[in-house]
């Protein structure tokens, strides 16, 4: 007697889809590397943007402003976990049946490591090399100050180690102990976010070197109100002074030249006033006229360098430890805010 075969909904269904793996052609070539792609190159790139967090709405990466005070940078890491569910969700879509499920179930997989390799392609400056292999950690920060609004082309530098050689040094993105920048935009006029491909141990954030400008420090005295001062220098010899004339190492230890504003006008400047009050400090080296490259050389100010894990420093400091997810509030002082809260309405 001949047996009965028994087949099940699940075989069926994974020879079908076994069948539809067998017939599966490339629907895209890497411009790059000449292999095939399952992908489309269209959608490749929506799905490493989504990735990057393209498209999300702020209020989901920042639940509420008291988590991103004013004059304040957030690090953090992003859980691929997160953004793997998010890209699925998104191919999900072009599902219509059970059957358009499993296939898309057996080919996650290979789509994954095309989105690994895209991903790295969705910001590459000129002239650096193209850089591969599946994703790993991804880390960031989102910084929240005037910086951002008054110096729109800020550079961000993250690396794996610190350089050996001076901080003038700029590797490139492709060096081994640099990190590549996988996404720097401005979500916000005072807002800006950056993700790095990895753990950094030393993050540079710098003004745009663009020409020479001229800058003061400002101190606030009352509500509102501010004092502009400058480092004094010697113009015979370019070194800083201090209040006795003699010349120091630092900006630090350098005696402070008021700057002048014109009466009425908040936050103009009163150059020619500043001009003459430098004539009258002799510890200057100035002459008996206002000369414009003195008065320059007293103005100048180099581009400022934000450095977060410098082991020279702080050397006792992990920077691994703001990566860590930590609450703003203790329980119990959220416990009795909910509690206020509740008790108001």
């Amino acid at each position: 007697m001949m047996a009965k075969a028994t087949l099940t909904a699940e075989t069926v269904m994974n020879e079908a889809v076994a069948a539809i793996e067998g017939v599966l052609v490339a629907t895209d070539v890497d411009d790059y590397t000449d292999d095939d792609k399952i992908t489309p190159r269209e959608v490749r790139q929506f799905l490493a943007r989504l990735r990057l967090l393209e498209g999300v709405p702020f209020s989901n990466l920042v639940a509420d402003s008291a988590l991103l005070p004013i004059e304040s940078i957030r690090f953090f890491y992003v859980d691929r976990g997160w953004t793997d569910a998010l890209t699925q969700g998104a191919l999900s879509v072009g599902t219509v049946n059970t059957g358009d499920r499993a296939q898309l179930d057996r080919l996650y997989g290979a789509i994954e490591d095309e989105i690994d390799s895209e991903e790295r392609l969705v910001r590459l400056p000129g002239g650096e090399e193209r850089q591969a292999g599946r994703a790993g950690l991804m880390t960031g920060f989102l910084l929240r100050s005037r910086a951002v609004s008054g110096w729109p082309g800020l550079h961000v530098r993250a690396y794996a180690r610190e350089p050996d050689g001076n901080d003038e040094e700029i590797l490139p993105e492709s060096h081994p102990d640099r990190l590549k920048l996988l996404r720097l935009e401005r979500l916000a006029p005072a807002v800006m976010l950056a993700l790095f491909d990895g753990m950094p141990e030393v993050v540079h954030i710098e003004e745009p070197k663009r020409g020479l400008q001229f800058g003061v420090s400002l101190k606030q005295t009352v509500a509102n109100t501010y004092a502009a001062s400058i480092p004094a220098r010697n113009v015979q010899t370019a070194n800083y002074v201090d209040e006795n004339g003699n010349e120091v190492e630092t900006m630090a230890e350098a005696k402070r030249l008021p700057v002048r504003f014109r009466p009425g006008s908040p936050g103009v400047l009163d150059l020619a006033n500043t001009g003459r009050a430098f004539l009258e400090d002799d510890s200057l080296g100035m002459g008996s006229e206002l000369d414009g490259a003195e008065f320059a050389l007293q103005m100048i100010r180099f581009p400022y360098r934000q450095v977060f894990g410098d082991p020279q420093v702080t050397s006792d400091f992990d920077i691994a430890a703001v990566f860590r997810p930590t609450l703003s509030k203790e329980v119990t002082t959220l416990a009795a805010d909910f509690e206020r809260v509740f008790d108001a309405d």
